[in-house]
């Protein structure tokens, strides 16, 4: 049997329970949650909400062709800064109704990675697929992004915002947005992710919120050492209102989390408020055309391009000629 999308399957179960859709005002969904709720914007609708921003040229997220990927050797290590440590208050883990939120208090700071100034993690988020395949036990892709056409199950995105605005919405206006995107695959078991899917079960219907302990970020990311490797470019926030502007840094190393982990975000989580609705699956936006837009990459163990590699020249020559000396 052909693979067909999982928002497939989900129309079909909604045509035999005989869902009710909602008569309520326009508003965005995805694909996914079509056949329960026709009247909302699908994707390749978001325009006709905010069509200055959702049709915008700058939109996120893309298809990385590594291929024509520009290095920028100015794109240095990141500086993570309280990453490390719990925050001191609680985070806030909320199912807002299209992923499962984690709000933070903006302790934790990046700098370096070639941002300008600091920018304070206030909020962190996920994107999944579903079970395309269960007797196989594949998973459809989830992520946003995509590296030369391939994506992987998962996609974690940490929002940040430069340290002198006090919300997302400040920051927006004034190109003070940027966020780290980490790609999910499936691997081996993730200890450091249990409290947190622990939670996944408190929150089940869109709305739900809770407290719950703080981690330490760093625990949910790869390790410092393998973080050096990055794809940077200039896009927009992945859901309406699509806000432009907003600086990108995906890491080429993907964070592991094991199948029955992954498994844990759609089967705990409802786009809508019972269980009469549909599971939270295939909450992505589909790839953006980039354009004339550049990604860079920056990679430590790449080789020095030419013009620096023929600086080092003169300085090894005197170096030689100080040792004959």
């Amino acid at each position: 049997m052909a693979w067909l999308p999982g928002w497939v399957f989900l129309c079909l179960s909604c045509a035999a329970a005989g869902a009710a859709s909602s008569e309520d005002g326009v508003h965005w969904c995805y694909l996914s949650q079509k056949c329960q709720d026709p009247h909302c914007k699908e994707p390749r609708q978001w325009d006709e909400i905010t069509p200055s921003a959702c049709g915008g040229k700058q939109q996120s997220p893309i298809n990385i062709v590594t291929s024509k990927i520009e290095y920028d050797w100015n794109l240095l290590p990141f500086h993570f800064e309280k990453y490390n440590a719990e925050q001191a208050s609680d985070w806030h883990i909320v199912n807002n109704g299209h992923t499962v939120q984690v709000n933070l208090d903006g302790s934790a700071k990046i700098s370096s990675g070639g941002l300008s100034g600091k920018y304070k993690a206030m909020q962190f988020h996920f994107h999944w697929g579903n079970d395309a395949e269960k007797s196989s036990r594949r998973l459809s892709p989830g992520s946003e992004h995509s590296i030369d056409g391939e994506r992987y199950p998962m996609e974690l995105h940490i929002v940040h915002i430069k340290e002198n605005y006090a919300s997302l919405s400040d920051a927006l206006q004034g190109n003070g947005v940027a966020v780290l995107g980490f790609f999910i695959e499936v691997g081996k078991y993730n200890e450091n992710y249990a409290p947190l899917l622990s939670q996944l079960s408190e929150i089940p219907f869109n709305g739900n919120n809770k407290d719950m302990p703080p981690l330490r970020l760093d625990s949910l990311i790869p390790k410092a050492d393998d973080l050096t490797s990055f794809y940077r470019y200039t896009g927009s926030l992945t859901t309406p209102a699509c806000n432009e502007n907003v600086v990108w840094t995906l890491f080429e190393k993907p964070i592991e989390l094991q199948l029955g982990q992954i498994q844990e975000f759609w089967m705990q989580l409802y786009f809508g408020t019972t269980k009469n609705d549909s599971w939270i699956v295939d909450n992505f936006r589909p790839t953006q055309p980039l354009g004339d837009r550049i990604v860079f990459k920056s990679d430590s163990n790449a080789f020095l391009p030419p013009a620096k590699l023929f600086l080092l020249i003169p300085t090894a020559a005197c170096f030689s000629l100080s040792l004959l000396q």
